[in-house]
């Protein structure tokens, strides 16, 4: 029997006296829903983020606050949120290292932002200061409901695993995508132009969409197809692994 392939999650930090690191279970759920085994990695010392991933088939970078614009070049900017600056420190080098082992890598909302960081690429600070937006938070009665319309690149590796060209999103996020970093390319976009995923240009299993695929009910069919698509690309990966090893 094929073991369940393991796939590293990345935490927020919270308390005030005492530091904490969590994931909310959407994500584990997920994870185990379509086959795999959630392993949080906690924000700690950069200089183990790639002994931390040896115990991982894949990466899910999860949502969270924002990014320091200083990583990506800039200086912080009216609309700036709250930052993390001990997940900063851990999760960019975590991210690149997953990219140059070439571990399937997925990011939500905070996750592909970080994604592109990570790959040298900038984005917006504040969607509200630009102008003819969208409203990209929800600010609704309900949960597990969409809000707005994606379209996604026809022929993209998202495209297909979704196997639709516009698929209706959930929305909680005030930042995006500028400037796609190295080796990566946009794949959807919301009907204002805001970039909603990005995904490798050479065909890896490396996506980043913007809205929580996770927040959706467990019978969400885009979200199912999604994760299921990871953790195939995971499994394929721990077979790799486990061969190499042997």
């Amino acid at each position: 029997m094929a073991r369940r392939p393991v796939i590293g999650c990345s935490m927020s930090t919270g308390g005030t006296t005492t530091l904490t690191n969590f994931v909310p279970r959407t994500y584990t759920d997920w994870v185990a829903r379509a086959g795999g085994v959630a392993l949080g990695l906690p924000n700690g010392r950069p200089d183990l983020a790639e002994a931390a991933l040896a115990l991982c088939d894949g990466l899910l970078l999860s949502g969270g606050n924002d990014v320091h614009p200083l990583h990506y070049g800039a200086e912080p900017a009216v609309g700036l949120g709250e930052i993390d600056a001990p997940r900063d420190a851990y999760e960019l080098p975590l991210t690149r290292a997953a990219l140059a082992r070439g571990l399937p890598l997925l990011g939500i909302c905070r996750g592909v932002q970080t994604l592109n960081v990570a790959a040298g690429g900038t984005l917006e600070q504040d969607l509200r200061s630009l102008p003819n937006r969208l409203q990209h938070q929800m600010n609704v009665v309900g949960e597990r409901i969409v809000h707005h319309t994606v379209d996604l690149v026809p022929g993209s590796q998202l495209a297909r695993i979704l196997g639709a060209t516009q698929v209706a999103t959930n929305s909680y996020h005030h930042q995006a995508v500028a400037e796609p970093g190295a080796g990566l390319v946009v794949c959807a976009r919301a009907t204002d132009g805001t970039v909603e995923a990005v995904e490798a240009a050479d065909g890896r299993f490396v996506i980043g969409v913007q809205w929580h695929p996770e927040m959706m009910a467990a019978d969400h069919e885009p979200t199912a197809k999604l994760f299921a698509a990871f953790l195939a690309a995971c499994a394929r990966s721990a077979g790799e692994s486990d061969a190499t090893n042997r």
